[in-house]
């Protein structure tokens, strides 16, 4: 699959992107990365929290390489296309990303009190991971974004 592909399938779109669109998005993210810190907050609405952010940072990948997710099952495209642009390397994390889209879905719409705690730490850790990865990318690939976010 490529990102050519996913556009003529519909799943995505061009777009352009700004500093200032980045940098919202960056401020999006920390705010649910507190937000899924706070204890009074259930695992469930902690895990959904963090999984948004986990979904902003890939699509700030897609944003930067000129695109952005459309029509259905855009969260699904998102992680597709994170494992287009980053490689083999992150085809793991993809679809991590995207088994928590699963779960995630399932706390939104169907199930309560289904989130561990050891499930809302993995995920948190490895969106913690990935932002500093995705600051170091943006200043590498695309400094005209970069803002100095590292954490």
């Amino acid at each position: 699959m490529t990102l050519k592909q996913l556009e003529q399938e519909g799943r995505i779109r061009p777009h352009r992107t700004s500093k200032k669109e980045i940098s919202g998005l960056f401020e999006l993210i920390k705010r649910d990365m507190r937000d899924a810190s706070f204890p009074g907050l259930s695992s469930d609405r902690r895990f959904a929290t963090i999984y948004n952010a986990a979904l902003a940072l890939t699509t700030i990948i897609l944003y930067c390489r000129g695109f952005q997710s459309y029509g259905k099952a855009h969260h699904f495209t998102v992680f597709q296309a994170m494992k287009i642009i980053l490689g083999k390397e992150h085809e793991e994390l993809a679809d991590y990303f995207d088994s928590c889209r699963i779960k995630r879905n399932k706390v939104d719409y169907d199930l309560a009190d289904i989130t561990s705690q050891k499930e809302l730490d993995e995920l948190m850790n490895e969106v913690k991971r990935f932002y500093v990865f995705i600051a170091g990318w943006i200043e590498k690939n695309y400094p005209h974004y970069y803002l100095a976010e590292k954490g």
